[in-house]
């Protein structure tokens, strides 16, 4: 069973101004209290022990959240890059400090979901990939419109899942060989998990029947957030901190 998870939290959260004005984008409120907890209840709750956390821009704020009590239960240790190295250099530094396990998960710090890890470690294992990406049908926040074959429109669909079109919900298990592939710099999605994928390295396990994610990057992705967590029974009404 995996025991260990990296996060990198070390956006400013430019879409999420002003709320970010003074703080990192792991902090922002989500039902009253930091986006980050809610992450890290979830991987806690998943059975992960051990949490390497990667900071870069006002990293202070998520340490202080995690001394006066925001991790409980969870062993957490703290990794601090640059925010021009990107994600390859927040989980390449995170890992080579802190990481010892053969298989790990590595997530962003932004996602509100309800996800099962044992069943995304179950891909994981029986197909030995150096990636396993878990996927989301794509949400499409526009109107996909019914076109018939004679040029008429037939419907409008509003808010519309495409099962067809999945998405990466920015949470991975790694194998510990990808040591060696991660770059200096720069977004592992264009860097890393594009010439993996084209050497067959690279797996995927779609979102279960009662699964939910949400990834908050802007103001309405908080209210999604809110909701989605009610539906999780984790929130109810307002919460303390943030």
């Amino acid at each position: 069973m995996i025991r260990t998870a990296v996060v990198i939290a070390g956006g400013r959260g430019e879409r999420l101004k002003p709320l970010t004005d003074d703080r990192p984008k792991a902090m922002v409120p989500v039902g009253g209290r930091p986006l980050i907890g809610w992450v890290l209840d979830w991987l806690r709750g998943e059975g992960i022990a051990r949490v390497v956390i990667g900071i870069a821009w006002r990293g202070d704020c998520i340490m202080d959240f995690v001394e006066h009590g925001g991790a409980p239960g969870l062993e957490v240790r703290f990794s601090e890059h640059t925010l021009e190295g990107g994600t390859a250099e927040g989980f390449r530094l995170a890992i080579e400090r802190h990481v010892n396990d053969d298989d790990f998960v590595a997530m962003n710090c932004d996602e509100i979901t309800n996800l099962s890890l044992a069943r995304l470690e179950e891909v994981h294992r029986r197909l030995r990939p150096l990636v396993t990406m878990s996927l989301a049908p794509f949400y499409c926040r526009f109107s996909v419109v019914d076109l018939a074959a004679d040029g008429h429109i037939t419907g409008f669909k509003y808010g519309r899942e495409l099962p067809q079109v999945p998405v990466s919900t920015g949470i991975y298990i790694f194998n510990t060989a990808i040591r060696d592939r991660l770059p200096a710099r720069g977004s592992i999605e264009d860097l890393l998990f594009e010439p993996l994928a084209a050497e067959g390295r690279v797996a995927g396990c779609l979102l279960g029947p009662g699964e939910e994610w949400v990834s908050v990057n802007d103001a309405k992705n908080i209210r999604e957030a809110e909701e989605t967590l009610r539906r999780f029974g984790r929130l109810r009404g307002a919460e303390p901190g943030g």
